[in-house]
């Protein structure tokens, strides 16, 4: 005679099922535990329960030939399954998973990515999110199998299931036949569906078939103890011949699967993962679960106020009573047995946060969801990127510390370039464990300077790579390629190909350059054409320092570069400020770029030829007339009396006031050092401040003051004592105007007001 079967209904993720669950082992002393997990890895059960694992974890695993298809199944310490199978742990009860294996959740979370369910699911949460209408509406087979926590929210008068499920059963003090009652409402809603999902049924026939084959192991006075998800209890209670069963699951292809823990973080069970639902708020779960009952409040207020003193807000003691009480009210109004967390958010705004929503907002992310971060024991199996990544530690001669530490590395040694390009491909992966920092004074293109600094999130982040490879060289050139089929410009493109260059990834690089190739033939843009030119550039300059053949990369440079050249004067017409501004920094980019490259004369003089037809056309924005002419005068092709000359044309009494401020501000901005050596300039630009009106002058000092700003005080002075006549840097001399002791002054306010200074009063 078999075993009698106990089942118990719960919530994935729920610490009031976690410990109503543990009550009833207690009571019942099962000699078997059987939980709702890959039955293929039940081996890695008993890891779960050592004492250096510290939740939360996930159970990873993947397919041999193709480690990137993963899965995970992640663990709470509230979870009911990790606390059953720690209980089975702490009595030595044998404790087992009777899910389906992993390849068959592998494939079929694959159809679903798919899209071969996705319509249905789809269907689904629209008809219950639009439902208003009760019982009659809700009896779509296809709504209750999708949320069926959500229907008998819906039922009871609650707005989601999330919230129903806490009052009733996660946050409810009271004892009682919790297990039965929600079972009962289970059978309820499967009774009104007809049409029950086909993944659903597979699963539930092979846990049948797991229970009835412990039962028949066991004696008659054994009781045998099934832990699952409160959905399928009815139908593993049914009477199934064993023969149907396993008509249900043939023909399904058997794969080698591997499988280990890994460390998971409080944000990444919001995830919609694993057991099917994502928890929303796993701070909350977290302190439901470790609070005693009389203490839950009184302990969610105190953590409030600590993070609100934390965040630099005072919070009294005084407040804190008023909160606890304001909170226990509104429970009391809405027929609760004590406050939830909507009461306890409500009530702290209202009294801590002096009714600012916004103040709650800043702490409520830690406050709900936390940062904890899990661990897993030493003698753990690890999984293949970090495996990859312990070996190339280690070969890196690199710890994984928690403190800061700068490292300099020296790309003309082997080790030094190792060094370089793990840390690169480490950040494509989003692992940032080390940070590029400044060169500092070094300008040369063979050193790098970092700051590594090892989080336990990064274990975290590598595994979820597993997508893309099972090397940390396939993992980060599978993800940049990605993301180089998803640039949306020629610029993100471009600075693509340079980072998998400077992470020395070929086939990713290569792959990339040729998708730089087809959109620079397609793209007439001339502002995404100048975008990309500084990212190429760094590659040919860096490619000595990387052992990089640059030679595709110089010859796509160019015809870039001569395809922005010819678009340059049509780009520049009609544009607002901020259009302009934007602009602006891609044409000193790009004019970067192209200085980098010294052996492309003729592609120099395109460029310089571009900016003169910037400058002559009528209808370009004036602070991109003025920054080409800056760049030519920088760069010896304008003169010092042309460019006195321009500038004199471009900001005399015939040009509106706003065109001759932008051109004075392209052309000076970040060159008003030019105003201390050429006098033809400076002379030019006393006069045209002179003409201006007080109320225009007032208006544009601002613009002023920002192109001043950026000569340093030794220069400021030097400047203003040139304009006074005290120091002559150039041998000029200035003639005395016959009413020079009347506007002097006048002069000078201005002056000082340009420069910064305090102004003077006439006495």
């Amino acid at each position: 005679m078999a075993a009698p079967v106990s089942y118990f209904g719960i919530r994935h993720h729920g610490p009031g099922s976690a410990r109503r669950l543990l009550d009833a082992l207690e009571d019942l002393c099962p000699v078997e535990v059987l939980i709702e997990g890959p039955a293929d890895l039940s081996s890695l059960i008993p890891m779960l329960g050592s004492a250096e694992m510290k939740p939360p974890v996930a159970l990873l695993a993947y397919l041999n030939d193709t480690p990137e298809d993963a899965v995970f199944w992640p663990f709470s310490e509230f979870s009911p399954e990790y606390q059953a199978i720690c209980w089975a742990h702490k009595n030595q009860v044998p404790v087992r998973f009777i899910d389906l294996p992993t390849h068959w959740h592998l494939l079929e979370r694959d159809k679903r990515l798919n899209g071969e369910e996705g319509a249905a699911e789809e269907e689904a949460e629209t008809a219950l999110a639009n439902n208003s209408d009760g019982i009659s509406e809700l009896s779509s087979s296809k709504i209750i199998s999708r949320d069926p926590i959500g229907v008998l929210a819906t039922l009871a008068g609650y707005e989601d299931g999330e919230s129903w499920w806490q009052d009733v059963i996660e946050e409810n003090p009271s004892s009682g036949p919790v297990f039965a009652a929600v079972t009962d409402a289970m059978k309820a809603l499967r009774a009104e569906s007809s049409e029950l999902d086909r993944w659903d049924a597979a699963r539930e026939a092979h846990m049948r078939l797991e229970i009835a084959k412990s039962a028949k192991a066991c004696e008659a006075e054994q009781h045998v103890a099934v832990v699952c998800g409160a959905w399928h209890v009815p139908a593993l209670m049914e009477k199934f011949t064993a023969k149907d069963d396993r008509a249900l699951l043939k023909g399904m292809p058997k794969k080698k699967v591997s499988a280990t823990w890994t460390p998971w973080t409080a944000p990444r069970l919001c995830y919609h993962t694993g057991y099917g639902a994502g928890v929303a708020s796993p701070g909350w779960c977290l302190h439901l679960w470790e609070s005693p009952d009389n203490e839950k409040t009184t302990r969610w207020v105190i953590k409030i106020a600590k993070l609100l003193r934390e965040s630099g807000h005072i919070v009294s003691t005084a407040s804190l009573i008023e909160t606890e009480r304001l909170a226990s009210s509104l429970a009391s109004i809405l027929g609760k047995p004590r406050p939830g967390y909507e009461e306890l958010r409500d009530a702290a705004i209202a009294t801590l946060c002096s009714g600012n929503a916004l103040i709650w907002e800043t702490i409520s992310a830690e406050l709900l969801i936390g940062s904890d971060v899990g661990a897993i024991p030493s003698d753990v199996p690890m999984a293949p990127l970090l495996e990859d990544l312990q070996r190339q530690q280690k070969k890196a001669r690199l710890k994984p510390e928690a403190l800061e530490r700068e490292l300099s590395i020296d790309l003309r040694s082997e080790s030094g370039q190792f060094r370089s390009t793990l840390l690169h491909r480490l950040s494509i992966l989003s692992v940032p464990w080390g940070r590029e920092l400044d060169k500092g004074r070094s300008r040369g293109t063979f050193r790098e300077r970092w700051r590594l600094c090892w989080e336990p999130t990064f274990a975290v982040e590598l595994v979820e790579n597993l997508v893309f490879g099972s090397t940390i060289q396939n993992a980060a050139s599978g993800k940049i390629l990605r993301r180089m089929r998803e640039c949306g410009t020629l610029s993100s493109l471009a600075d693509a190909v340079f980072e998998a260059m400077t992470a020395q990834l070929p086939e990713a690089a290569n792959e990339g350059v040729k998708l730089l190739g087809a959109r620079a033939g397609q793209t007439s843009d001339g502002s995404e054409l100048l975008g990309s030119l500084p990212a190429l550039a760094g590659v040919i300059r860096y490619g000595e320092a990387r052992v990089t053949d640059s030679e595709q990369i110089e010859e796509l440079f160019s015809r870039i570069a001569v395809q922005a050249c010819v678009s340059l004067p049509y780009v520049v017409r009609g544009l607002d400020q901020d259009a302009a501004l934007k602009l602006r920094e891609k044409f000193e980019a790009a004019n970067a770029a192209i200085a980098l490259l010294e052996g492309k004369k003729e592609l120099r003089a395109q460029w310089q030829d571009a900016l003169r037809s910037v400058i002559d056309e009528a209808q370009s924005h004036r602070l991109l007339s003025g920054l080409s002419a800056r760049l030519l005068y920088e760069d010896d092709v304008l003169s010092s009396i042309e460019a006195a000359d321009l500038l004199s044309r471009m900001i005399s009494p015939g040009t509106s006031v706003p065109d001759a401020a932008a051109f004075f501000t392209g052309f000076l901005e970040g060159a008003g050092q030019q105003l201390l050596y050429d006098d033809e300039l400076r002379y030019c630009v006393d006069e045209w401040l002179l003409r201006l009106d007080e109320e225009v002058f007032v208006e544009y000092l601002p613009i002023f003051r920002r192109v001043f700003s950026q000569l340093d005080q030794s220069e400021r002075h030097r400047l203003l004592n040139v304009v006074s006549g005290q120091e002559n840097l150039s041998g000029m001399s200035y003639v005395s105007t016959a009413n020079a002791e009347t506007e002097w002054p006048k002069h000078l306010n201005m002056l000082l007001q340009l420069m910064g200074g305090d102004v003077l009063e006439r006495t």
